[in-house]
């Protein structure tokens, strides 16, 4: 694509065969239907806490999906395609109390064994899969209509993976109530009938090059919004411990994790938490044992994930297969 201003005239228009092509593709090979959690949710060797845990976390983003529908509302002014998308948002919420995905959800909650409350709550959501789910509300909030449809193609490659996963729960998981798989039967047609109006507004409305390559970087960052959410809550399954390359130095008051190209400070709470991280212990556990130790206080599991991601990232600790 041309840089913004270069003056460069926009490349031919891709075919609309070759230019949905393109958009499928992306789905094929960026969807998250490959990421390592769900390739083992559908063999059948997550454990129950990785199942609660995925039912919990991914509470939040069927949440912003109405919120989402909302903004991509407001950017239309055709009755016509109101009229039709409004259709997701009753999809989700439910024309009435006790109706709609949400609902469904929250049942699929309680056929896992967690409290209803508790997940409609969302307080204990992952600080990774909280920011992941809320990039994508800024995402559609900040771009044009046809960029926020064109995000919302990942529902072609929905039906098949909720078709895959019925079979996988019934297959794998028979303590997990029947019942609870409802959502995922709603969605192999609702995804079907959403993405086929969807598929078509961008397919009508892409006119430009710019314009098609817009909508295939626009599903792309989707798919990436969807793998940061299973990213999150995988690791919080991982065990973390101490990098080899990182030294723990305390002085009095202070500790400082020593790395061969930084030095990092780390207060009381953090050095509560890096003697914890022992390779055997997941980052789940660890906060709930942080949690258990510190009842006074609010919001302490998601400090404690949030502070090991940062140590994460800093290369402090190690998680998964890098432990």
């Amino acid at each position: 694509m041309s840089p913004a201003g270069s003056g460069a005239s926009d490349p031919t228009p891709w075919s609309e065969a070759e230019f949905e092509a393109r958009l499928r593709r992306v789905g094929e090979e960026r969807y998250h239907h490959r990421h390592p959690f769900n390739r083992r949710m559908h063999e059948g060797t997550l454990t129950r806490e990785e199942i609660r845990s995925w039912v919990r976390n991914r509470y939040y983003y069927q949440t912003r999906i109405p919120i989402k529908d909302g903004l991509i509302l407001a950017k239309s002014s055709d009755p016509a395609f109101r009229r039709t998308w409004m259709r997701r948002i009753q999809d989700h919420d439910g024309a009435k109390p006790g109706e709609g995905g949400l609902e469904l959800w929250l049942s699929l909650g309680e056929a896992v064994g967690l409290d209803r409350e508790a997940v409609a709550d969302a307080s204990g959501v992952l600080p990774g899969v909280r920011a992941a789910c809320d990039d994508y509300v800024a995402f559609v909030e900040s771009h044009d209509l046809l960029e926020s449809v064109a995000s919302s193609l990942t529902e072609l490659f929905a039906p098949n993976l909720m078709q895959g996963r019925i079979a996988a729960f019934e297959a794998h998981y028979p303590w997990v109530e029947t019942s609870g798989l409802d959502y995922f039967r709603s969605r192999v047609r609702q995804a079907s009938d959403d993405s086929t109006h969807g598929l078509a507004f961008v397919l009508a409305n892409a006119r430009t090059r710019s314009d098609q390559e817009r909508c295939v970087a626009a599903l792309e960052r989707k798919c990436e919004i969807l793998w940061r959410l299973l990213d999150a809550v995988e690791e919080a399954h991982a065990p973390p411990r101490i990098s080899r390359h990182a030294q723990l130095r305390e002085n009095v008051g202070e500790t400082m994790v020593v790395l061969p190209e930084r030095a990092v400070e780390v207060n009381e709470s953090g050095r509560e938490i890096l003697a914890l991280c022992d390779g055997k212990r997941s980052s789940a556990q660890i906060a709930a044992a942080v949690a258990r130790r510190h009842p006074e206080a609010s919001g302490v599991e998601a400090d404690v994930h949030d502070f090991l991601d940062r140590m994460t990232a800093l290369g402090v600790i190690v998680r998964g297969s890098g432990a």
